[in-house]
């Protein structure tokens, strides 16, 4: 006799399939349909084909932005992640001091975004926050809401102030799953810190390293919020990203067309990096387990 098959568990995935029809498919095809006309009101609008794509790549200030977008990914990974590193294998493996640590470095990553802005607001004012005064009476001449260097270096440490102990938490996980065994056998065989690290630690974070710098890329892609309150997107437009460029196109100047466009431009290129991103590591991963 024939199996009978049930197909009434695929009832189960309805609500899922009509939320994020709700939540990603009808908002993305209104942007399309956005992106290829020119909205006048409600009942004027005139199809333009392809004329706001053409010109956003031609916007100079556009690509000022990206150029600022790819600087702060690149400053902020550089970073983050070796110092993340450096952190994660300097906290003890087990113990009610590791314990304490995890829970100090999770702190910053329950922190709302605005509320990160607005910290360093007032962290780095040169008049009353602790940073600002400390290096003003040190002599350096700083000023974040003038100075476009110093509002680049607030922005970044702020940043990595706030994401740093993602990564020390992946890489703390990913040392913890290393058996002792591979330490001991090393001992035994004279290696030192550092070539353990190479031959033992690294090979086996690379799946957790790939991890946090995808997260951390995409992240820095898109930040929005913590520049949006600390600087403004200036002074002028020193830290005005992609993000924000495309807020003042659509809110601000209320260029529907061309912010869809921009939108959709936006959404291709972060997905295309972290495909490519991923389909680099990949092997490497696969190459490890084996």
């Amino acid at each position: 006799m024939r199996k009978r098959i049930n197909n009434r568990a695929w009832l189960m995935v309805l609500p899922v399939l009509f939320l994020v029809a709700m939540s990603a498919v009808i908002p993305l095809m209104t942007v399309v349909n956005y992106s290829v006309q020119d909205i006048f009101d409600d009942n004027n609008r005139v199809y333009v084909g392809l004329e706001w794509f053409i010109q956003i790549i031609r916007d100079p200030e556009l690509h000022a932005a990206l150029w600022r977008q790819i600087l702060f990914s690149a400053n902020v990974l550089a970073i983050e992640i070796p110092l993340g590193i450096l952190i994660a294998k300097a906290m003890p493996r087990r113990g009610s001091v590791a314990t304490g640590l995890l829970i100090f470095f999770a702190i910053p990553l329950l922190i709302p975004w605005n509320v990160v802005g607005t910290i360093w607001q007032i962290f780095a004012r040169p008049d009353i926050g602790m940073a600002g005064m400390s290096l003003t009476s040190l002599g350096l001449d700083y000023n974040y809401t003038a100075n476009p260097v110093d509002a680049w270096f607030t922005l970044v440490a702020m940043d990595v102030w706030h994401w740093t102990s993602l990564v020390v938490l992946l890489v703390f996980s990913g040392l913890r799953a290393i058996p002792e065994a591979y330490y001991e056998a090393a001992q035994i065989d004279g290696a030192n810190r550092w070539q353990m690290f190479r031959h033992i630690e690294l090979p086996r974070l690379k799946t957790v390293l790939g991890i946090a710098v995808l997260l951390r890329l995409m992240d820095s892609l898109m930040i929005y919020t913590e520049p949006f309150v600390l600087t403004g997107g200036g002074p002028g437009n020193s830290t005005t990203f992609l993000s924000q460029y495309l807020t003042r196109m659509a809110v601000g100047q209320f260029d529907l067309g061309p912010a869809a466009a921009f939108s959709l431009v936006y959404f291709i290129m972060i997905l295309t990096l972290c495909w490519l991103f991923y389909s680099l590591i990949s092997p490497a991963e696969e190459q490890t387990e084996r």
